[in-house]
């Protein structure tokens, strides 16, 4: 089997990144565990949205964190799915809409 660059159980090495830096890696687990806490939004919302903005930034470690997260807060194949289309569908439009920038450019230089 081929190896891959990420190692899945790295994953499991998160907090390590203290050894490094141990007061900056606790303010970003402080600041991290309150804004995945119940507030205007649920956990399981705010877990939906962590695994389409994993797609996004296409981690795969999140990605993996994140499906595990939303399984276990009762999100179902379906809802997890139709997260990673609204992704895609907004990744897709992020793309295509810098073309107007290409066409203003483009019609300047042809003019």
């Amino acid at each position: 089997m081929e190896k891959s660059y990420y190692n899945p159980e790295d994953l499991k090495k998160f907090g390590n990144i203290a050894e490094f830096d141990a007061e900056l890696a606790a303010k970003f687990f402080d600041y991290y565990g309150e804004v995945f806490k119940e507030g205007a939004l649920t956990a399981r919302e705010k877990s939906l949205i962590a695994l389409a903005v994993a797609h996004a930034v296409q981690c795969p470690y999140c990605i993996d964190a994140y499906t595990q997260d939303t399984i276990a807060k009762g999100c179902s194949e379906e809802q997890m799915m139709e997260a990673v289309h609204v992704t895609a569908a907004i990744r897709g439009g992020a793309s295509l809409v810098h073309g107007v920038q290409m066409m203003n450019k483009a019609k300047k230089l042809v003019m």
